[in-house]
């Protein structure tokens, strides 16, 4: 909980401690302050166990960090049944970026790697260009103007 307060931090704190509280108070508001520690303490454990019993014994496992939504992901993302783990580790985005801006810009990507090579081709089905060629490129004069496609604007 406080793993980033360092020596100095905690010096500090004494000494703001002692000049508040003055010396001979300070015992006494450290036990009050550690009493009501627990006691919160206390009454969240009887909470949690209330609410264990009323859920019945279906829940016997149920945590209440699970709730947090970060690590209810991350438990259910490490969770094996759907087989994520081998959908994770067989996907490279760099790689599949890469193909995707080399397809755009109508450059051949060079794959190091045949069986990569092999895989992209038979899992796209072949190469697939996406540029408009025409038989023989177009010259615009300076009185004509641009080709315009309604479909894009």
């Amino acid at each position: 909980m406080f793993n980033d307060i360092g020596a100095l931090e905690i010096v500090t704190l004494v000494v703001l401690a002692v000049l508040i509280f003055g010396p001979d108070k300070l015992p006494k508001v450290i036990q009050d302050i550690s009493r009501t520690i627990r006691k919160i303490r206390e009454f969240s454990d009887s909470a949690k166990a209330d609410i264990r019993e009323e859920l019945g014994p279906e829940f016997k496992d149920f945590e209440f960090e699970d709730l947090n939504p970060k690590k209810f992901i991350r438990k259910q993302l490490d969770n094996d049944e759907l087989g994520l783990k081998e959908i994770r580790n067989g996907f490279d985005l760099k790689k599949e970026m890469n193909e995707v801006a080399d397809a755009v810009h109508g450059r051949d990507s060079d794959f190091s790697d045949t069986s990569s090579g092999a895989a992209a081709t038979s899992s796209a089905g072949g190469r697939v260009d996406m540029q408009k060629k025409s038989a023989e490129p177009r010259t615009l004069d300076s009185a004509d103007r641009p080709p315009f496609d309604a479909d894009a604007t």
